[in-house]
């Protein structure tokens, strides 16, 4: 979806991950034909410090839903490990802010982050502490926006005038 919203809004916009996880071939041609009306860029990459130069924001999201088979959790984090949202990423973007949709496992203070670690030996996974907890994480105003336009979208299938 971030991918579309660029493209339609003239933005640059950047996938970082290993290949396996790049968005749909086709949604990207669709974006890149829209992007070359826009002045939008799109880039897929595998190098995280080549992705993340210079980035305006970084967004991650969990790696892991839940309920899924450990086998799936100690792929997910064999492959995503390189790709962590730490210090090294957000110095190497240089000003960018830190989005992510919540939740995230970046700690241990709570019950699950608990078990994760037991169950996987890591403390912290598509986020560090340091940076979910940092001033330029904007994770709580993004989900605040988030509650208020699912809000919206509620009361207009409702039929109520906003």
């Amino acid at each position: 979806s971030y991918m579309v919203l660029c493209a339609q809004m003239g933005m640059h916009f950047t996938a970082c991950a290993p290949k396996k996880y790049f968005p749909d071939p086709v949604l990207v041609e669709k974006c890149q034909r829209i992007a070359e009306r826009t002045g939008a860029t799109i880039t897929l990459t595998e190098d995280v410090m080549a992705g993340t130069k210079g980035a305006d924001v970084i967004c991650t999201d969990v790696w892991v839903s839940m309920g899924e088979p450990d086998s799936v959790w100690e792929e997910r984090i064999r492959e995503l490990s390189p790709y962590q949202v730490n210090s090294a990423v957000m110095k190497n973007a240089g000003n960018a802010i830190f989005m992510h949709c919540l939740p995230a496992f970046h700690d241990l203070e709570t019950e699950i982050g608990m078990k994760i670690s037991e169950k996987f030996g890591i403390t912290e996974m598509e986020v560090t502490d340091e940076v979910f907890e940092s001033a330029a994480s904007v994770v709580f105003d993004e989900a605040e926006n988030r509650m208020h336009t699912i809000k919206a979208v509620i009361a207009s299938s409702l039929g109520y005038e906003l």
